[in-house]
């Protein structure tokens, strides 16, 4: 039986061109500048996501949790790393047709 791996891949290595959840949470977290936009965060384990994940709801937090309360050079920061990631994934064959099926 195969066994969970317990070090994530990276961004740029993970599933769907990074269009996961751990890859939402690294481009939030450059969003709001907690690591670098070089830090893929491959060989991180679950901890240290965990860790970035608390952090980055924090951020999250502080605007309501909602892109339209973004001050307006994060606003601009998140469309620029969102539609970046997006075009990527689109490119690599993902249609992003998972993530609203229960909208039917």
């Amino acid at each position: 039986m195969a066994t969970k791996p317990d070090r994530y891949i990276g961004i740029n290595n993970d599933i769907n061109g990074g269009m996961t959840t751990i890859g939402k949470i690294i481009r939030d977290a450059w969003v709001f500048g907690l690591i670098p936009e070089t830090e893929t965060c491959q060989n991180w384990n679950l901890a240290g996501i965990d860790t970035l994940l608390q952090k980055v709801n924090a951020e999250w937090d502080k605007y309501g949790c909602l892109v339209s309360r973004l001050p307006p050079e994060l606003a601009a920061r998140h469309q620029l790393i969102h539609d970046a990631a997006i075009a990527k994934a689109r490119a690599a064959g993902w249609s992003g047709e998972h993530e609203t099926d229960y909208e039917d």
